[in-house]
């Protein structure tokens, strides 16, 4: 029994000397890939952050956090962009296993009156722009988490500037981010919610130590501003209001935790977690972006790509993954986790023109995953970049 005891001991220290050696490879390799990319981009500043079997196995920055050349650190505030949508997606799933909200019920039994009555509002989108079109109350918690609200991403983008439906809500995936702004508004107006507080209680708290949904003046020493693509540098916006559509701010360290804690359920339960990254609506063009365009015929759809809740799912070589993005004009951010081994990147870069390098950071780290990156970022010579 005791010699036993001690071949098992010796294969678990040579498992953990074998685990060790990989990770330090894996690190040295990012290391140089990534020095690499920001070179051929001309990219000033990118973190990377690799989750293995549920846990964070490393965590590392490059480059610069502003134009004075400070450097860009594992702790440095960084903006979270559209990544927001997936901790608000997170947050509302607590919710709904807590029974304050049923994902499938109609928007318009949470407010006491209907959506259209409600005057317009610096922080929302004008309601009163879908009066006399009803089927504003044919829109669920579902149905604006997985982007089939049928609006455009922003009403104010629209040619006249009004909020519009564009086909059934449910039919159909375009992305928007005035869906998420309804299903904030539903929550604070209808629920008297505050989406701030219960993020913070449910997520942030939870898993995340340096991570907020408004500006706080400590961010203020170690802050990354951002460059655009022409490589104009871009200072941080101080947001004053919560935005579940996109105004996070986090650190790579921190954004890693809650990687960590999502992909393995943490916090909400086994059959909550496989419904948010299961596939509820079919995704159909051959973009993300521009919204709203034509829907491609069925033979020419990306294949296995589909909607879940504030994440992106789909099926590749090594099976059923997810991943989001976040991107404004001086932000590229990108989280990709494969459901075996549970294996996950996570980039956020505060400089568009990293975005370019993304496809090989996530292969060096994930092997060929399956993200479509064309629908990501639209038509581009993407195998230059390690598709």
């Amino acid at each position: 029994m005791k010699r036993a005891w001690i071949l098992l001991l010796g294969v678990s220290c040579l498992s953990s000397i074998s685990a060790a050696a990989t990770q330090s490879k894996l690190a040295a390799n990012l290391d140089l890939h990534v020095r690499q990319s920001l070179a051929s981009t001309g990219a000033k500043g990118m973190a990377v952050a690799v989750v293995d079997d549920g846990r964070v196995v490393h965590v590392g920055s490059w480059g610069e956090r502003n134009a004075k050349g400070e450097p860009l650190t594992t702790d440095t505030i960084m903006y979270g962009a559209s990544l927001t949508k997936a901790v608000f997606a997170y947050t509302v799933a607590d919710m709904a296993e807590d029974g304050l909200i049923d994902l499938d019920i109609s928007i318009a039994s949470y407010l006491p009156r209907p959506l259209t009555d409600y005057p317009e509002e610096d922080k929302y989108a004008d309601w009163q722009d879908l009066a006399g079109d009803e089927r504003w109350r044919q829109l669920t918690p579902r149905i604006l988490l997985n982007h089939g609200s049928g609006f455009a991403n922003f009403g104010f983008l629209e040619p006249d500037g009004k909020l519009r439906f564009h086909f059934e809500p449910g039919a159909r995936y375009a992305y928007s981010g005035d869906g998420y702004i309804l299903l904030q508004f539903v929550l604070e107006r209808g629920l008297d919610l505050d989406v701030g507080a219960e993020m913070q209680r449910r997520v942030f708290d939870r898993f995340m130590n340096n991570t907020s949904m408004m500006w706080r003046q400590d961010f203020a020493r170690n802050l990354a501003d951002g460059w655009d693509a022409q490589g104009k540098p871009e200072p941080h916006d101080e947001r004053s209001k919560v935005r579940a559509a996109g105004s996070m701010d986090t650190t790579i360290s921190d954004f890693a935790k809650f990687v960590s804690a999502f992909v393995r359920g943490k916090g909400i339960s086994k059959q909550m977690r496989a419904d948010i990254v299961r596939p509820q609506l079919p995704i159909t063009t051959a973009s993300q972006f521009p919204t709203l365009q034509p829907e491609m015929p069925p033979k020419k759809r990306p294949k296995g790509l589909g909607a879940g809740l504030g994440v992106v799912s789909f099926n590749g070589p090594q099976g059923r993954g997810f991943f989001k993005g976040g991107h404004n004009d001086s932000t590229g951010n990108m989280w990709v986790c494969l459901e075996k081994r549970r294996r996950c990147v996570v980039i956020l870069a505060n400089d568009v023109r990293a975005e370019a390098a993304f496809p090989g950071i996530v292969k060096l780290v994930l092997g060929q995953s399956g993200v479509s990156w064309t629908w990501e970022y639209g038509p581009k010579d993407w195998a230059q970049a390690g598709r």
